[in-house]
């Protein structure tokens, strides 16, 4: 073998080697992008599991700016919407964990549909990280401003008098709003008719034109049709009067001892989220909801802001999951 031949047989024989070599990295190089914590300029991306345009994705749109100032890189929302939000958390919970993905939820996907959704994709106790509380929102009763009662004590005695006729309307099938109105009626011994919608604004419309009696509505949605008097306000559900409606008692000043039906929505990573990036994003969440500008506009629409830690997040979904099990007996959707 010529000197010539030998020098391109060694060069052959490098040029496999890197290549062999780089291979062999490859796998974990692609393991490390996987799980490394999500750097500058990477973009976040705020799964929300209901279409665009509603209460969860209207809020989780004013928060992805927010959040996006104190994580120093781009957060955006995507709309995963299907199954109650359901959809949208499965999507999340069999996401890589590397802190690119989360989940904007709202209680009812975490606390409601396991107990109704005939086929729940994922379990949110075990298959989701509870990273930060974000909101808590309440409900509103509101009527048909011809319904002969304006208080819950005469609704109570109207409903009793003509049972199985005074009907309420919901956004679909264990949506927080038919829950609301199915736990009035256990703690109020009524027979009330639940008529399903898909989606609030087409319930508040029938609310309006008197097709059924009355429905429950996140308060921020139903304080406009209170306003401008196309709709009696009765009761709000939460424990304390709503500072953007205080002159509608709540569930307890009318009666009903232990009536309290809240919501919240709060942000969930994947499953295995490595704890350094729950704490950055938990901590950033917290410094984002204490601006004024942020905070001014969310209680302007009813909502509360709930600053905490993933632990309070995960002990309020616990809590809740056990009381809408009782609530929820007998409900099933496919």
């Amino acid at each position: 073998m010529n000197p010539s031949d030998l020098s391109k047989n060694t060069t052959r024989r490098t040029a496999v080697s890197i290549v062999m070599g780089l291979l062999a990295l490859a796998p974990l190089a692609s393991l490390a992008q996987a799980q490394a914590p999500a750097s500058s300029g990477q973009v976040v991306k705020l799964v929300v599991g209901y279409a665009a345009g509603g209460p969860v994705d209207a809020a989780a749109r004013l928060f992805a700016p927010a959040l996006a100032r104190e994580l120093g890189q781009p957060v955006v929302v995507d709309n995963r919407p299907g199954a109650g939000g359901a959809m949208g958390g499965d999507s999340v919970a069999k996401a890589v964990p590397n802190g690119l993905l989360f989940f904007f939820a709202a209680s009812p996907t975490i606390t409601i549909s396991p107990h109704i959704l005939k086929s729940m994709p994922f379990d949110p106790a075990k298959d989701l990280t509870a990273v930060a509380p974000i909101l808590s929102y309440y409900n509103v009763l509101v009527a048909n401003k011809a319904q002969p009662f304006k208080t819950v004590p005469e609704l109570v005695a109207h409903a009793k008098a003509n049972p199985g006729k005074v009907a309420y309307g919901s956004a679909g099938m264990g949506a927080s709003n038919h829950l609301s109105g199915e736990l009035f009626a256990l703690r109020t011994g009524t027979q009330l008719v639940h008529v399903p919608y898909k989606g609030n604004a087409p319930a508040m419309t029938d609310v309006i034109g008197g097709q059924i009696s009355m429905m429950f509505d996140i308060i921020g949605s139903a304080r406009n049709y209170i306003a401008s008097g196309r709709v009696q306000p009765v009761a709000v559900t939460s424990r304390d009067r709503n500072p953007s409606l205080p002159g509608v008692p709540t569930m307890r000043e009318a009666g009903i001892a232990d009536y309290e039906v809240g919501g919240w929505y709060g942000l969930y990573g994947p499953a295995k989220l490595p704890a350094d990036i729950v704490a950055r994003v938990s901590e950033a969440t917290q410094r984002a909801l204490a601006h004024d500008d942020l905070k001014n506009k969310l209680v302007e629409q009813g909502y509360e802001l709930w600053t905490g830690t993933p632990q309070m997040l995960s002990e309020r979904a616990a809590r809740e999951l056990a009381l809408w099990a009782t609530v929820t007996k007998g409900i099933e959707v496919q």
